[in-house]
């Protein structure tokens, strides 16, 4: 019976043009569901190349009037070969490299600028390799995974007028940073140039290692890095385990690396059905997917934090399997995750396909700020100026307000937009954010997971009495929290912290490991055979591994971003570098390079470790202590404890038999930790007690830097007890006595009684102070009086003298 089905369907498909690939791919589902508009563009698309209901033809292409899967998978429909169309059969008709026939027939807007954005160029990434490689293009965003440039037309830049307006100036302020044009980073070494020039590794650590998760390429399929290829990168899902779990006779099952479904995610109004399981948006885990290193932005909004443990251990007694080949604590989550946000609620098309012009970072190509939905207590969002805590100089900015927008571009309405209400919330930027939407005072978020969210901005909310006395003091009373930090420095609950990236590159293997930007490059990735499958053939002389000096997760220490604000920093490429050369020795051995003439530093050269300003993504209601930054070394940049745990990192530590002063027993032993020459400071520690810098603080940005004197010396509080407590008991009267008697009356004196002490010793200091002040005046003011009345009664010219 089944076979006669399958007989009818293809009978009826050849002689009536229906979708015939079915014959083969039984059960698949429906890329999308059947009564979208999308499909319905879809089919008619299909109808216009004749090949009514065959809606697969027009992502894939191919011959679809074949029954033999090899001439199936060949060539295309005559239709597509003279207009816009697949050319070929495209197995990944997604992939970066072919789109721009298959789904930029529909969102030309958003392929088009893809080819620029950062996901596809990865320019900050490897700036930041080369400048911790001591390469010479220094702060320049030059270099990219492929040659390209700037469209000649500025007005094609995706965005509203004020926007473009906007970035236009912002590219004159920072231009390393918005470069006009990228050329493609160069090939791997040899091994014979690698022993000319050690620092040329750099390419084969970028080669093998930082550049798997470009969107032009389909990452290295381990557990956690399954994904697909161009807009498939987000919008198809993957599972952690990379197993097809839909109903295609044709997929297998068995083994990984496929789809998790045959289903477009997207929008709030794109539904997926898996498993009896519905859902929309892009799961959070599907960024993830490649936001697991360097800032590991993805993994920490869902409270992962990379641990050195194998612990808990599975119903068989196994240890914690790798993700993303690292293994996790589970930690404190982002407040926006534990509500449903994904990160497409607040991240903007811009954000994620990129405007159409190149970004060198992070900061160049985000648009979103906290205050575009949250404001500040003094104004609502939409009383905010354009450029509010997007800056890029000294001071806060300032004029008209921003207000809100009441439309949206024709190419965002492709997703799902909801009514505008009062209008939609702005970015700092200038752009409509289409998921907010102002109603009164209050903003309504509509989420793409199909949650509608009210949100109170901060004004709101003093107004209604319901922020902390806490709260009012960090924001309201203290206004430069509000005017010179970012929000996530005191909200980040905590931020991953990877002290000392160990880089080894050993030649002495030959070839071992792939060339990733190699391969997404190769023909294969175009679409002829989906890409990367047999990564073997990409192999480059090198072998990368890395390891770290040390992991922390609480109260990262704080400095300046490029915004000009301050921000947490964590450990960016501290590389500290291995080379071993072909004959297995060491060309570099835990080096450390240097860039002369920088941040502090003249002709010696400022050590090229980097510590990175950073938006952790794990934003907590409640902040971070007050002592947690006024108090301590480590926010002022000074190190764990001050710099003062760890030895000395420039001499080899050799533990053996030794006598009390340190002279070796015994001659067969070895290095237990070798020596680090250029690591003269501990590697959490930036700048020293005299504020001198003692490593690079961010290199994409030009007001990216350690807290200046002036910053430091508002920040520092430490040793602020011991004004008090160095006369307590002792030294003054008035205090004895007070310490006896609470002694006598055995007052206890805990943290709540302290507070209460302290309070009451302010109110009664400023009191008298002010008491004193106005009976200082009352005396100056008598003392002139009486002068002025006097002088005027012994005048012999007054009339009343006698």
């Amino acid at each position: 019976m089944k076979a006669f089905v399958l007989l009818f369907i293809f009978v009826n498909s050849f002689v009536f043009g229906a979708n015939q690939c079915i014959v083969c791919h039984e059960g698949i589902e429906d890329i999308r569901d059947r009564n979208s508009s999308m499909m319905q563009e879809i089919l008619k698309i299909a109808q216009k190349a004749g090949h009514k209901d065959n809606d697969c033809i027009v992502c894939h292409g191919g011959n679809p009037k074949s029954k033999r899967k090899k001439y199936a998978h060949n060539g295309t429909v005559k239709y597509f070969k003279e207009n816009k169309g697949p050319k070929n059969y495209y197995p990944a008709p997604a992939s970066t490299w072919v789109n721009e026939n298959t789904c930029g027939m529909c969102h030309a807007s958003q392929v088009g600028a893809q080819m620029n954005s950062l996901m596809m160029t990865e320019q900050g990434k490897i700036q930041g390799a080369m400048w911790s490689f001591g390469q010479n293009d220094g702060y320049k965003h030059e270099v990219g995974t492929y040659k390209t440039a700037n469209p000649k037309d500025k007005n094609s830049r995706l965005g509203t007028d004020v926007y473009k307006k906007y970035m236009e100036k912002l590219a004159t302020m920072e231009p390393q940073a918005f470069p006009k044009q990228m050329r493609q980073l160069r090939d791997a070494p040899t091994v014979e140039e690698v022993h000319k020039d050690p620092s040329l590794a750099v390419y084969t650590y970028l080669r093998q290692e930082c550049l798997r998760c470009h969107t032009g390429s389909k990452g290295r399929e381990k557990r956690g890095d399954f994904r697909g290829i161009g807009c498939a990168s987000c919008h198809v899902p993957y599972s952690n385990e990379g197993f097809y779990e839909g109903n295609d006779k044709a997929t297998s099952k068995k083994n990984p690396g496929h789809m998790l479904t045959h289903q477009l995610q997207s929008s709030r109004k794109v539904k997926v059905k898996v498993n009896d399981v519905e859902y929309s948006g892009v799961p959070v885990e599907t960024c993830a997917t490649c936001h697991n290193r360097g800032k590991r932005i993805g993994v920490s909004y869902q409270g992962l934090m990379e641990t050195a443990y194998n612990s808990t251990f599975d119903k068989q007694g196994n240890g914690q399997p790798k993700l993303h080949t690292k293994r996790y604590l589970h930690m404190k989550e982002d407040i926006h995750y534990q509500k449903g946000m994904l990160c497409q609620d607040c991240h903007t098309s811009n954000d994620l396909h990129g405007d159409g012009f190149l970004g060198g970072a992070n900061l160049a190509a985000v648009e979103v700020e906290c205050q575009d939905c949250h404001g500040t207590t003094t104004s609502y969002p939409w009383e905010l100026p354009i450029g509010y805590s997007d800056e890029f100089e000294d001071e806060v900015k300032k004029g008209k307000a921003r207000g809100v927008a009441q439309n949206v571009a024709d190419y965002l309405k492709q997703g799902y937009v909801p009514e505008k209400e009062d209008g939609f919330i702005l970015t700092a930027r200038g752009n409509p954010l289409p998921k907010a939407v102002k109603k009164g005072n209050t903003i309504i978020m509509h989420l793409a997971s199909g949650k509608d969210i009210e949100l109170k901005p901060l004004k709101l909310l003093k107004a209604q009495n319901k922020l902390s006395k806490k709260a009012l003091v960090a924001m309201d009373v203290i206004e430069a929290h509000t005017t010179e930090l970012e929000c996530y420095t005191c909200h980040a609950a905590w931020a991953p912290q990877c002290y000392g990236c160990h880089v080894k590159v050993d030649y002495s293997g030959g070839k071992q490991n792939p060339d990733f930007l190699k391969a997404s490059h190769d023909k294969d990735i175009h679409g002829t055979t989906g890409g990367m499958r047999d990564l073997k053939k990409y192999l480059v002389p090198g072998k990368v591994t890395e390891t770290r000096s040390f992991l922390r997760w609480e109260d990262p220490a704080l400095a300046q971003n490029g915004e000009g604000r301050i921000t947490p920093v964590i450990p960016g490429c501290q590389t500290t570098i291995t080379v071993i050369g072909q004959d297995g020795e060491a060309l570099l051995q835990n080096h450390i390079f240097k860039i002369p003439n920088v941040e502090g530093a003249g002709e010696e050269g400022q050590n090229a470790i980097d510590m990175s300003p950073v938006q952790p993504h794990t934003i907590s209601k409640e902040s971070r202590t007050c002592e947690s930054c006024h108090s301590s070394d480590k926010a002022l940049g000074l190190g764990i404890g001050g710099g003062k745990m760890n030895g000395d990192a420039t001499k080899t530590t050799i533990m053996d038999l030794m006598t009390a002063d340190k002279k070796l027993l015994v001659k067969k032993t070895d290095e237990q930790i070798p020596a680090i020459p250029n690591l003269k400071y501990d590697y959490s520690q930036f700048v020293d007690e005299n504020g001198t810098q003692v490593m690079t603080v961010g290199h994409h940005f030009k007001l990216s830097q350690a807290l200046s004197k002036e910053q430091r010396d508002k920040l520092d509080r430490r040793g602020v007890c011991i004004s008090c407590h160095i006369n307590i008991p002792d030294g003054n009267l008035a205090v004895s006595a007070m310490t006896h008697v609470a002694q006598m009356a055995e007052v206890n004196i805990d943290n709540k009684e302290h507070r209460s002490i302290v309070s009451k010793v302010m109110n009664l200091s400023a009191w008298v102070q002010i008491f004193g002040l106005m009976i200082f005046m009352m005396i100056i003011f008598y003392i002139a009086y009486t002068v002025f009345v006097k002088k005027k009664s012994i005048n012999p010219k007054n009339k009343g003298w006698k």
